[in-house]
């Protein structure tokens, strides 16, 4: 039996593998359970193992690596194309294995134990801000009914509920007091967990060389620094910094046709968690402007000046993207734009 490639969907508990020998024709399809599985690779020997990137990908690559095999991790969306009549695991896994082996196809990075730890506690500390915002509005909502307006915003709410539970005049009934006075005990739980986790995350950027060299950089601090090493590690997986802001989403959208060039909106493409970060940073840089190095500063006047806040927000965030992945592939030092000839560099 003359194997190839494989291509292997990734389940639960059960995992589909179909082989490919060097004319691509399907010389295995079996199912296997995770040890069936890894018992099966290790006695062969073939040019590539693909899988799509999604849960378990990671932990299942590092393994096969381990065994001698070249394995490769597939965005979901480029292996479709690949998949001809109708959807099965086995159909599948052979859109996987003919992906795999194209020349130009484009590969995820398996993750590190690292990097799957400071991803882990991204995604526990973003779940644990979403359920804040939503009992801060639960909160707000219920005054509401009540006749009680709050302005928007996390601490004009922590410092007016004290006050509001204390108010003997305010025509809130027991039971909803009671509600608040859980509510509000809900909101410190989680701020205590939030601040758990900064910490986490404080300590880990000061220990990372790679992080203290993106804190430098304008607009980055310990919690994007982190996402970022989560999600790219030392950025091998772009050629140039460009291609990461496009992967990251905030590059504009195209519909060429015809000759005619046409740009849309924002792509949105990519890591949803860490684009929002990059923006977020980018709007704090530019609320202070006139504080960063001349040569920057120099370049945010120009573009300021010419388009809308908004757009500005996402062009500097593109600009803070790429600045991020050139410290991050070459190993270098944060250096802030110069000035030449009186314009920004």
């Amino acid at each position: 039996m003359e194997l190839h490639t494989i291509g292997i969907d990734l389940g639960k508990t059960v995992f589909h593998l179909v082989g490919l020998n060097l004319r691509g024709e399907v010389v295995v399809r079996k199912k296997f359970s995770r040890t069936q599985l890894l018992r099966f690779t290790a006695n062969i020997h073939v040019a590539w193992i693909g899988m799509e990137a999604c849960g378990g990908a990671h932990f299942l690559g590092r393994v096969l690596r381990e065994q001698g095999h070249e394995v490769r991790l597939i965005p979901a969306q480029y292996v479709k194309p690949y998949v001809k009549t109708n959807k099965s695991d086995y159909i599948d896994a052979e859109a996987i294995a003919e992906a795999v082996a194209r020349p130009t196809m484009r590969f995820v990075p398996i993750k590190s134990d690292e990097q799957l730890d400071l991803q882990s506690l991204h995604r526990v500390r973003e779940r644990w801000v979403m359920r804040r915002t939503a009992v801060i509005n639960q909160i707000r909502g219920l005054l509401l009914e009540r006749g009680i307006t709050l302005r928007k915003g996390r601490r004009y709410l922590e410092s007016a509920l004290p006050l509001i539970l204390e108010d003997a005049d305010a025509k809130l009934s027991g039971a909803m007091r009671l509600l608040l006075c859980q509510r509000k005990l809900d909101l410190d739980q989680l701020a205590v967990r939030i601040d758990q986790a900064d910490a986490v995350i404080g300590k880990t950027a000061q220990e990372n060389d790679a992080c203290r060299r993106l804190v430098a950089i304008p607009g980055i601090g310990p919690i994007t620094a982190t996402a970022l090493i989560a999600a790219i590690g030392n950025g091998g997986a772009f050629h140039k910094g460009r291609e990461f802001a496009a992967w990251l989403g905030i590059v504009p959208r195209e519909h060429s046709t015809g000759g005619q060039q046409k740009r849309l909106g924002t792509s949105k493409r990519g890591n949803s968690y860490l684009r929002r970060l990059f923006v977020q940073g980018a709007r704090a840089v530019l609320q202070q402007r006139t504080k960063q190095t001349p040569g920057l500063s120099a370049w945010l006047a120009q573009l300021t000046s010419r388009t809308h806040r908004n757009v500005a927000a996402v062009a500097l965030a593109n600009k803070l993207a790429r600045i991020a992945w050139a410290v991050l592939a070459k190993n270098e030092p944060y250096r802030p734009p110069v000035l030449a000839d009186g314009v920004a560099a």
